[in-house]
């Protein structure tokens, strides 16, 4: 075994242990539960800094592909939890074949089939996008924190992949969904999400959150 596949194996145990995941992919998943804390207040909670410079960034200092939860890849883990009327491939097991997501940030129904071509329709973003995260704190962390972040289900969603690729690497700041009606839960998980990987915000990136935040004042951060 190679340093890095037993990097990556000793990383996807912590993974699991990180996010308080079993073996079984089949158990109930908690990660759209609220926990009770208003994102406003956690929002305080997060330091605010500038930039870092991108120097030395790669995404394979978080991880090299997508880890694994169970029997599935994180991105099957995500397409199971996202989409609805699934029907599975034979193999390899836990392969989403088709699917039907209703997009949170278009509020389109996309019918996501698996194949060249297709699969890019439903892409799985990174809601604290992975350079904005190296930028704002995730150089300091650990190998293993990097790649918990990567793969954290909180961090995930699957999406319209167009509108997934316009978003890029934007913070709060820079973009939003195009569904209005998203805003304040796509916010509170970014917030989630900073908090829990004690990343920082910049001010015009706490000024954005703030602003919509102001219009559902009792929203609550999602639970991971």
């Amino acid at each position: 075994m190679s340093k890095r596949s037993a990097r990556l194996a000793a990383s996807s145990i912590a993974l699991s242990l990180v996010l308080g995941f079993s073996a079984s992919v089949n158990e109930p998943l908690v990660v759209s539960a609220s926990t009770g804390t208003k994102a406003n207040v956690l929002l305080a909670k997060i330091a605010i800094k500038g930039r870092a410079p991108k120097t030395g960034y790669d995404r394979e200092l978080f991880s090299d592909g997508w880890g694994d939860i169970g029997e599935c890849d994180v991105r099957n883990y995500i397409l199971k939890r996202d989409l609805k009327s699934i029907t599975w491939k034979s193999s390899p097991r836990c392969t989403v074949a088709k699917g039907i997501l209703n997009d949170p940030y278009t509020a389109k129904k996309i019918y996501f089939v698996r194949g060249v071509g297709t699969s890019n329709a439903v892409q799985i973003d990174h809601v604290v996008a992975v350079s904005d995260a190296w930028q704002k704190g995730a150089q300091q962390l650990s190998f293993q924190k990097r790649y918990s972040f990567y793969n954290d289900p909180l961090n995930l969603l699957a999406v319209d992949g167009p509108t997934n690729s316009r978003k890029s690497d934007s913070d709060a700041a820079s973009w939003l969904p195009p569904n209005r009606k998203y805003w304040c839960s796509y916010v509170s998980r970014q917030i989630a999400v900073k908090h829990k990987y004690k990343l920082w915000v910049t001010r015009a990136e706490r000024d954005a959150m703030a602003r919509v935040l102001k219009t559902c004042p009792n929203q609550l951060v999602p639970r991971g």
